[in-house]
């Protein structure tokens, strides 16, 4: 699929083998918080913790999401994020499988933008946008202000969230 971001100063490319490296270290950067409450680890167990949980995840993500787009996100040449995204998940809507920028880029709009420009494209097929959240991750707060409603739950951390156009 193309996807033109609206910010000129943003783009989209797909990810490739080389990425994987950047890829690992902006996943890394969401369990940031996490990592440092493990005082009890060193940070090689930390390292290969994370690793592993990003190769896993990798994987799952490229076996489960047949069809989907994996981007890194970058600005000025320079990698400042991943968006994977499926345009028709399950023939029912956009599904955001995964967004993330990293934390010396984050909290200055960038991550709105691209909401906006996600919510743009579902409006324009009429289809809705949907996203999975922990309850904890400091982005549902943007989810809920950019108007996406919980609409399920599981085990009680993690909510799918969903955006509709309204007329």
């Amino acid at each position: 699929m193309k996807f033109t971001l609206s910010n000129t100063n943003l783009s989209l490319r797909p990810i490739t083998s080389r990425d994987l490296p950047m890829l690992e270290k902006i996943y890394s950067s969401t369990r940031d918080s996490e990592m440092e409450r493990l005082t009890n680890w060193t940070d090689l167990m930390k390292y290969e913790f994370l690793s592993s949980q990003f190769n896993a995840q990798h994987e799952y993500y490229q076996k489960n999401y047949t069809g989907a787009d994996f981007w890194v996100i970058e600005s000025k040449n320079k990698t400042i994020g991943r968006l994977y995204l499926h345009e028709n998940f399950q023939g029912k809507g956009m599904r955001i499988i995964d967004i993330t920028i990293l934390p010396e880029y984050r909290n200055n709009g960038l991550g709105q933008g691209i909401f906006r420009d996600l919510m743009n494209r579902a409006a324009g097929l009429a289809r809705p946008l949907t996203i999975h959240v922990e309850t904890f991750n400091p982005a549902k707060n943007l989810y809920t202000r950019l108007g996406f409603k919980t609409i399920s739950e599981t085990n009680g951390v993690y909510h799918l969230m969903e955006w509709k156009h309204t007329t």
